[in-house]
């Protein structure tokens, strides 16, 4: 258990000094949701697949704007509401316009017939990928 959290802490302290260097280069005229996702998202999150964190596909699938806001500005609390146990996620401090952007970024994954296959955002998804941060399991 140590060493899985020692792993985590070092993933997220790298992880963490490189987003405020992407952070640095973001600027208004080429901020899209995209933008914000590769800064600030893309260590934990995939946009059809689960990595460390749920995909945005079943995040947006499962949860509204406002809780996706919710979880991005304030995790412990937020994952507490929704009936999870643990939270791993970090929180962020975007500006209105990057918390806009990237929450219509993730709902734009959202798939209304999970049975055929489909294109979300250039990515062909053939079937859903298992949760591994289900209620399930927690």
């Amino acid at each position: 258990m140590r060493s899985i959290l020692g792993t985590f802490l070092l993933i997220f302290t790298v992880s963490s000094s490189l987003f405020a260097d992407s952070a640095k280069d973001l600027n208004a005229k080429d901020l899209t949701g995209k933008k914000v996702f590769e800064t600030y998202c893309w260590g934990c999150h995939h946009q059809t697949a689960v990595a460390f964190g749920p995909s945005f596909a079943q995040i947006a699938s499962q949860r509204s704007a406002d809780e996706i806001r919710a979880m991005i500005t304030d995790p412990v609390a937020t994952s507490k509401v929704l009936g999870y146990k643990r939270n791993a996620m970090p929180p962020f401090t975007l500006n209105e316009e990057e918390l806009k952007l990237i929450t219509a970024y993730i709902l734009s994954f959202k798939d209304t017939d999970t049975n055929k296959s489909k294109e979300l955002n250039g990515t062909i998804i053939k079937e859903s990928y298992p949760n591994i941060a289900s209620k399930e399991n927690r």
